[in-house]
């Protein structure tokens, strides 16, 4: 299982690394500050049972729950 992700902050385009808590459950979602442009963002996190993991980001401004 991947113990890191990355994913591409909407805000300023930049590729940011983040680490995967397993113990969070399969789905998660948090918000983030972007550590380049300081731009809060939505992390979506899915894990699957082959340990596959899709990690992506909107604003948070963007976000409807």
């Amino acid at each position: 299982m991947q113990e890191e992700a990355t994913y591409v902050c909407d805000a300023c385009g930049e590729e940011i690394v983040i680490p995967i808590d397993l113990s969070q459950g399969h789905s998660q979602t948090y918000v983030e500050d972007c550590p380049v442009c300081c731009r809060p963002s939505v992390i979506h996190i899915e894990l699957d049972e082959d340990g596959g993991v899709q990690v992506w980001a909107e604003q948070e401004q963007d976000y409807h729950d």
